[in-house]
């Protein structure tokens, strides 16, 4: 039996991630509020971005879902700093840039995050540099970009999970995507993990899409991340 398949405590909740990668509002309104039992993080990215805007950030905390803003920002400090502020206008909980843009652009990124939320009175968002995407199989730029993060005074990183105990070693939270459950299709990612090895490495969060939104019975697949989860976080 699933002890998970009504729902997840919110100890567990709050480290998992549902990514919304549609590009019409219903559709992720109606899979959130699908899964949100499960999943306390909402994931926004650019496709839904692209079509809804900042009405996408207003309906998921409508739905008292945190938001992920993964819009993954890289450009020059200046027009970084600008994005960031914006974003975080909206109350977003949690935002990212690329690692790769430096530690000047991270540091312009991180604030902006924190005047954007000052400005609207809400507490500042954690800030996570993106190191290496991972449905790229090689890593090797993982450290030099881990000590920007540092550097550029981030919160944490987006890695996989092969890379959860540097960033811990570092001080540094992680946000895992690439989570898929024991035999699951791969995809089109390179470095993977499961949810409750994950957990147990280090990870702060799980980002975890096709694994429950792809499967034949989401719920049920929702439960069962859960209860890798919890197992590990009691």
């Amino acid at each position: 039996m699933n002890d998970f398949a009504s729902g997840a405590p919110e100890s567990v909740r709050s480290r998992l991630v549902l990514p919304l990668d549609v590009g019409d509002l219903s559709a992720a309104v109606a899979v959130a509020k699908r899964l949100a039992p499960w999943f306390g993080i909402a994931k926004v990215g650019h496709e839904l971005f692209a079509e809804a805007g900042p009405e996408a950030i207003e309906r998921m905390h409508q739905l008292g879902m945190a938001v992920f803003c993964d819009l993954k920002l890289h450009d020059i400090p200046n027009t970084v700093e600008r994005a960031a502020r914006a974003h975080a206008r909206h109350g977003v909980e949690i935002i990212n840039a690329h690692g790769a843009g430096g530690v000047e652009m991270l540091k312009a990124f991180v604030n902006g995050a924190k005047e954007g939320a000052a400005d609207v009175s809400a507490p500042s968002p954690i800030t996570l540099a993106v190191t290496v995407l991972t449905s790229e199989p090689d890593a090797s730029a993982f450290a030099t970009r881990l000590g920007y993060a540092v550097e550029g005074g981030c919160d944490g990183v987006v890695c996989s999970a092969l890379e959860t105990d540097l960033a811990a070693s570092r001080g540094m939270k992680a946000m895992v995507p690439g989570i898929r459950l024991a035999g699951g299709d791969l995809h089109d990612q390179q470095r993977v993990g499961t949810p409750g090895a994950t957990i147990a490495s280090g990870a702060t969060w799980l980002v975890v899409g096709r694994a429950v939104t792809g499967a034949s019975n989401p719920e049920e697949a929702a439960g069962l991340v859960a209860a890798e989860v919890f197992a590990v976080i009691g």
